[in-house]
């Protein structure tokens, strides 16, 4: 067993970039709908990495909470507001971005060149993910009367962020083990 497993890999890197494609084109692709547009934008309205993509213009800019529609909930004046603040333009844009990292892990199999950049990318991506846990007020459980709130205590946006820890190793793995190939296709 300890033989197989050791043999193996290479397999389980190939199937790790297969793995990453998967989650960023269902996530990406999913950046196509409203619903998670307006999800993501706790993230995006505090992060000091992404907050100027959106309008600056918009009146209460700064209340993106009084415009949230709960997932599946459609309020045309919410809808209105994020229109206007650039909400879905900036989702199409980061989902195409992350939809083609994807493509481009995929690719990392056959092309350890491609590999490289786009482990790189992703555990850029990452790292980019896991600064919302110090940008973004969500991340923690709020303080709602009860004695369990704050850090330590992820919500569930903090509960899917920290996942990004994962992510950012993986791309980590998959840049290393495409940097490895490159050295060794150059030895011939």
């Amino acid at each position: 067993m300890l033989e197989l497993l050791a043999n193996s890999q290479k397999n389980f890197i190939h199937f790790l970039r297969i793995s990453i494609f998967i989650v960023m084109a269902w996530i990406g692709g999913l950046k196509a709908f409203h619903y998670e547009a307006e999800g993501i934008i706790p993230f995006v309205a505090n992060s000091p990495f992404m907050n100027f993509m959106l309008n600056n213009n918009v009146s209460d800019e700064d209340n993106y909470k009084l415009h949230k529609n709960k997932e599946g909930e459609v309020i045309p004046e919410n809808v209105k507001w994020h229109e206007a603040n650039g909400t879905y333009t900036f989702s199409y844009g980061l989902g195409t971005a992350i939809v083609l990292i994807g493509i481009s892990v995929l690719l990392g199999i056959f092309y350890p060149k491609i590999g490289l950049i786009s482990g790189i990318l992703t555990a850029g991506m990452s790292f980019v993910t896991l600064s919302f846990l110090i940008t973004t007020p969500e991340v923690w459980v709020p303080d709602l009367g009860g004695s369990e709130h704050g850090f330590p205590l992820l919500s569930g946006a903090g509960r899917l962020v920290i996942k990004d820890v994962i992510m950012m190793g993986a791309g980590l793995v998959i840049a290393s083990d495409s940097a490895k190939s490159i050295l060794n296709l150059r030895k011939v």
